[in-house]
């Protein structure tokens, strides 16, 4: 069951990691802005790197999420760490 809260609509008794944060337009350049309220809640600033992570279904993007560089950098060694370490260890290599 969908709860507006405020500008932002939860689901009640679920987790709120997702939610729609707010609706933006793209200009004729392809260029949108982040609310200032969304950037700062992020702590986005300036200069900040942005990765774009899509998600396809039945050959179109559906789905779009933005992740600060840093923290998907963080995502990626933690994911890749045990497999790399596994790797290594079943191998022949010293």
């Amino acid at each position: 069951m969908a709860v507006k809260k405020g500008k932002s609509l939860e689901r009640k008794n679920e987790s709120s990691c997702c939610r729609i944060e707010s609706l933006i337009s793209v200009d004729e350049r392809g260029q949108m802005v982040l609310p200032k309220g969304l950037r700062d809640k992020a702590n986005i600033r300036p200069g900040d790197k942005l990765a774009l992570a899509s998600w396809e279904n039945n050959g179109e993007i559906c789905c779009m999420v933005l992740i600060k560089a840093e923290d998907f950098t963080d995502i990626v060694k933690g994911l890749l760490s045990p497999l790399i370490k596994g790797m290594v260890e079943t191998s022949n290599i010293p």
